[in-house]
Formats: structure tokens, sequence, C-alpha cells
């Protein structure tokens, strides 16, 4: 199988939510719609079973099922795509690794095992293993801010010496941090390096590379638009990442602070305010979720905000 080179892994990738019931059941049909839309916004690439997608959740009989569907229709629209093995069970990401190499993916993403924290020891002989299951599939680590091991760039080298086929990272950007950014250019080489996605203007600026993007939750065809927008007009692109900044302060940033809804469910409700597609309100237990009340009654105050992510394409979809 041919490496999938951290060169190609760029970009804004859009990130595939759970279409589910008040119950947690998910419904295969309008997850296959929610699969066209973003496959119809044009991202750089898609990925499935991140945070937002609820891994953490997954059956071993769902997990298979949405892999197999995002691949089946990315192939066909011939659009990169990442399918995330993590597992806080490093046995499981074994099993589950296997039971996807058939699928061809563009990469895998795993998680470090999370019970107890690796020693950096232990995380190169997990990645090790993990390598040689997938038997030389791209490797994508989430190391995000509320896993128990916090790597380093520094660490990211020297996982990178020990594993050939690790081709990238999605992390935390330490608040657009400048010292941090410094050490990220200096000890990447060869690893694509993913940040949040309401940053990536900065960070494509300051060595980053993309974004497995929470932009994307809102309105994928306009996170996509910004992303070209930071090459073709890089000033337009960073006073909208000011005006996107202002949004997230404004508006997603206390639903976490102050009312303690988690990452993933401020995700969910990005895609209900969005409302590009229907993926209903419900996150699955034991995790609570914004009312979809809630974005009715912000939707215009936000849209007076960064406007273009509430205009065009991406509006309409489910509005039948």
């Amino acid at each position: 199988m041919k490496v999938f080179d951290h060169k190609r892994i760029f970009g804004n990738w859009a990130t595939l939510l759970l279409t589910t019931d008040r119950q947690g059941v998910i419904d295969y049909s309008r997850l296959s719609d929610e699969i066209d839309v973003l496959v119809a916004a044009g991202p750089n690439g898609i990925y499935c079973n991140g945070t937002a997608g609820e891994f953490y959740t997954l059956t071993e009989t769902e997990f298979d099922e949405i892999a197999s569907l995002l691949a089946d229709k990315c192939s066909k629209a011939e659009i990169p795509y990442q399918i995330g093995a993590s597992h806080t069970f490093p046995q499981i990401t074994i099993e589950r690794l296997q039971r996807i190499k058939h699928l061809k993916p563009d990469a895998v993403q795993v998680i470090l095992p999370d019970w107890f924290p690796t020693t950096l020891e232990e995380s190169i002989s997990f990645l090790g293993r993990v390598e040689e299951v997938s038997g030389g599939m791209s490797l994508v680590l989430y190391n995000p801010p509320h896993a128990k091991k916090q790597l380093e760039p520094e660490d990211w080298a020297i996982l990178k010496k020990e594993i050939s086929s690790l081709q990238g990272l999605k992390v935390s950007d330490h608040n657009g941090d400048p010292g941090w950014y410094s050490r990220v250019r200096q000890f990447s080489e060869g690893l694509s390096v993913f940040i949040p996605g309401h940053r990536l203007c900065t960070g494509i600026k300051e060595g980053a590379h993309g974004s497995y993007s929470n932009m994307s939750c809102l309105n994928p065809f306009a996170a996509q638009e910004w992303y070209d927008l930071i090459s073709s007009d890089p000033d337009a692109a960073f006073d909208l990442e000011k005006r996107i900044n202002r949004f997230m302060t404004q508006f997603i940033v206390p639903l976490i602070v102050t009312h303690g809804y988690s990452n993933q469910a401020c995700d969910r409700f990005m895609a209900l305010l969005g409302g590009w597609t229907d993926i209903g309100e419900w996150m699955r237990w034991p995790y609570k979720s914004v009312p979809k009340s809630y974005a009715d009654s912000i939707r215009d105050e936000a849209a007076s905000v960064i406007p273009e992510f509430f205009t065009g394409r991406g509006r309409q979809q489910h509005h039948h």
C-alpha cells in the first residue's frame, strides 16, 4: 500500500458527526446524506470517528458500518479520507486497524492508550505495534489537550524517527503561542501538524498544515472557502479569522466554560446552528446536549458576526 505522504495531509478536513435519535441510535440513511453534503463541499479530506464523531461510544458493529460507508462514498468521489481507529483500549485499536485495512483509507487516526499515561518508551511500543498491524497505512496521532499523555514537539521528532509511517499529528495550538510554534517548526520535519479549525489562518502562517476542522461542523462549504482564501487573499482570510474567534468567544466558549458542555457537544451544536444537515440534537449518553432552542435563539446574532458561514450553499440542504 502506498503511504499517503505527510505532504498530502493538508488543509481543511471535515468531520463526520453521528446522526442519532434521542436514544442515541444511529440513522445510517441520514449519515449517508451527511457524507453526500460533505463530499459536495469539496474539502481537502473527510474523516470519521474523531471526538466529534463520538468514537468513544461506538460498538464494533457501528464502527465497521461507519468506516465502510465513508470509505465507499469517498472512494467513489475521489476525496481523501481517514478513519479514526482510536480507542482507550489499545487491544481494540489493533483489532479495528486489522478490520479496516481492506478499506484502504489514506490514513488512520489513533490516540495513545488513555487510562494511565504512557511513557515515551511505551508510546513508541504502542505506535510500533500499530505500524506493524497497519501494514504501511499512514498514521495520524491524535493528542488533544485532554489526553493523559501530553506530547511536546520534541517528542514528535523522537516518535517520527522510530515510527516511519507516522505522517501527522492532531494537537492543540496552545492558543497560538509563538514560542510553541517555533518549536513546531523545529521538530515537525516529515509530519503534518493539524491545529484547531478556528485559528487555521494563524496556524498556517506559523507552520501548521491544516485542521480537522470544527468550523466545518458549522458549515463545510464556508470552512473550505475560508481555507482557499488563506492562499488567495490572506488579508481577507485573517479578517474572517478575527470574526470567527469573536463568534467562538461570544457563543461557544461560554457553553464549555460556564455551562459545562463537552467540546463534542459544541461541535454538534455548531452543526445545528449551521443547519446544513440533519444530525439531530442529541449527544450519546452520558454527555449532555446543547438544546436546539438555543441555536434558534442566537442564529441571527451569530450570522451577523460571520455571515459567510450562514449564507448560500449548505443552508438549503435539509429544508425540504
